[in-house]
């Protein structure tokens, strides 16, 4: 014979905090990737399910670089047949900062995204090309 609860109140809160009915979601920050070659630097972010609207890339007076990300969202269902409303709210951030190389031409940063990843493009100033020697004549 099953055993009937006399307070059924803490019963139904353990239950629905308890299980999958409540999505639980984790916070953390995104892989970061810095690639450096002869031309430039590349710093990707893996960004699933965001898009270019929901980053900000800054470059401060002291050279430091920032990412960062801000998702909000607000989902809201009814059902009908129970006149019950479910509102789920979410919110995300994500700040990265990096002190720029010295050799980076910050005129020519450009980002871009692709695929769920965002791209920094971090050009190298160019430098001149050694010259041969040669002798400077005296006028």
């Amino acid at each position: 014979m099953p055993v009937r609860r006399t307070n059924w109140l803490p019963g139904i809160f353990n239950d629905f905090f308890g299980n999958e009915w409540v999505e639980r979601q984790r916070v953390s920050s995104p892989a970061v990737n810095i690639v450096e070659n002869d031309k430039e630097y590349k710093v990707e972010v893996a960004a699933p399910g965001l898009t270019k609207d929901d980053f900000h890339i800054d470059i401060h007076d002291d050279d430091v670089l920032t990412v960062s990300v801000e998702k909000k969202s607000d989902t809201q269902e009814e059902n009908r047949a129970n006149k019950y409303l479910r509102r789920e709210f979410s919110y995300s951030s994500f700040r990265q900062s990096m002190i720029l190389p010295d050799d980076v031409d910050k005129d020519n940063i450009k980002a871009r995204m692709e695929d769920g990843i965002l791209y920094i493009d971090l050009p190298k100033i160019v430098k001149a090309e050694k010259t041969t020697a040669k002798r400077i004549e005296i006028d």
